[in-house]
């Protein structure tokens, strides 16, 4: 055990030996470093949410049917324009004719018996005023006509039910646009149960569109009327179209995922924000997946810096014999001259996690120092292996690291 750590702790002195000799013996013959700086300027800058929803038309109608009964004529297909009012399909009409006809007879016979029975009333009130019937004849005649005057209303009712149901035997768009579906073909029977069956879906205007994004519970308060939105499709990935949220509805869902490698599951809430974007080239097709980027703060000409100016600080054994002038502050970046190096307070707002914006502290067209760059350390390093890997024994030159994030 002894010879062991003998030979380790000589091992580790003689790494830590070359590493001090080639940082601090080398560095002044072969190594030169160099600080990055950039300008303090103006920009666009903008925090963002991303979601995913389901491109729609504004307005879109299914298209059913109150009646039961075989379809006879369809006259439009996928894609057609239609107007309102216009006539785009047909049931047929036998059985919806025959139930007008037994409604008319049966309409026709309770008005019959409805005006013989107000006649009869009518004469036996004046009779009865002169005490010319008995009570119970007034009576019976008073039933009879109330009697009747009831089944004509139902009969009444039963016919105009019978010529409404004709009616819907003739199907007609109820706005203009496109048929964006068809569920029927002719001679196909529909039944009109609980649920109208939908015959068509017809699209009111395909050049306005809208965006149904589920937005994450955690996101939602970011969220605000009017912002400003982008979004990508698959079926154009190089394009990028723009919209505004129109709508964030107070409804959540709730979904519930489980893994298959566990017996827990998870409940995700999500909120329905609607997004409205023109589509004058007709790009965006309804049932589209769309890639959603809602920006929830965005500040336009602006300063803004590079975040590694925020993070940069000068090391003593980097910057030979220049000084360093530090300040007191929670943020700060350095400027740099001749003489050494310069920090400055500064007060920050917003970040897009690659620039951040400068309230105060430092003016526009400032150059400030943004990172450190060594050259020239290479030459003086190990040799690498054949595949171009390093002894995990050896050191590297300082800022290598650095190098390879590049």
């Amino acid at each position: 055990m002894n010879k062991k750590k003998i030979i380790i702790t000589a091992g580790v002195v003689i790494v830590l030996a070359v590493a001090g000799y080639w940082i601090f013996g080398k560095k002044s013959a072969q190594g030169k470093v160099d600080f990055v700086t950039e300008t303090v300027a103006k920009g666009n800058i903008s925090n963002s949410i991303t979601a995913t929803g389901t491109i729609e038309p504004v307005t879109e109608v299914e298209v059913g049917t109150q009646v039961s009964g075989i379809i006879d004529k369809i006259y439009v297909d996928y894609n057609s324009v239609v107007k309102e009012g216009e006539v785009i399909a047909e049931m047929d009409r036998v059985t919806l004719l025959s139930d007008l006809q037994s409604a008319q007879a049966t309409y026709d016979g309770a008005k019959a018996e409805y005006d013989y029975q107000k006649k009869l009333y009518e004469r036996n009130k004046k009779l009865h005023e002169k005490q010319l019937i008995s009570e119970t004849d007034y009576e019976q005649s008073t039933y009879d006509y109330e009697r009747a005057k009831s089944t004509f209303e139902q009969s009444q009712a039963a016919l105009s039910k019978a010529e409404r149901n004709l009616s819907y035997a003739t199907i007609t768009s109820p706005i203009n646009g496109i048929v964006t579906s068809k569920d029927v073909e002719e001679g196909q029977t529909v039944a009109s149960g609980f649920e109208t069956p939908t015959l068509f879906t017809i699209a009111a205007d395909l050049t306005k569109m809208q965006v149904v994004a589920d937005v994450d519970e955690a996101d939602i308060a970011g969220v605000k009327d009017s912002a400003r939105v982008t979004f990508t499709v698959d079926a154009y990935p190089n394009d990028v179209f723009e919209g505004r949220v129109h709508q964030i509805r107070l409804g959540s869902a709730n979904s519930s995922s489980s893994s298959s490698t566990s017996t827990s599951s998870e409940t995700v809430v999500t909120y329905e924000v609607v997004i409205t974007a023109d589509n004058p080239d007709l790009k965006l097709k309804p049932r589209l997946t769309a890639n959603v980027t809602i920006y929830t703060d965005t500040r336009d000409n602006v300063l803004v810096v590079p975040n590694k100016a925020l993070r940069f600080t000068p090391e003593k054994n980097l910057i030979g014999k220049k000084t360093i002038t530090d300040c007191e502050g929670e943020h700060k970046v350095w400027t740099m001259d001749a003489n050494g190096f310069t920090a400055h307070p500064v007060k920050i707002g917003l970040s897009d996690g690659s620039h951040t914006e400068i309230l105060e502290g430092i003016s526009e067209g400032t150059p400030i120092v943004t990172e450190t760059v060594l050259k020239g350390f290479a030459n003086a390093a190990p040799e690498a292996s054949a595949d171009g890997e390093r002894s995990p024994f050896m050191p590297g030159p300082p800022g290598s690291d650095k190098k390879k994030q590049k």
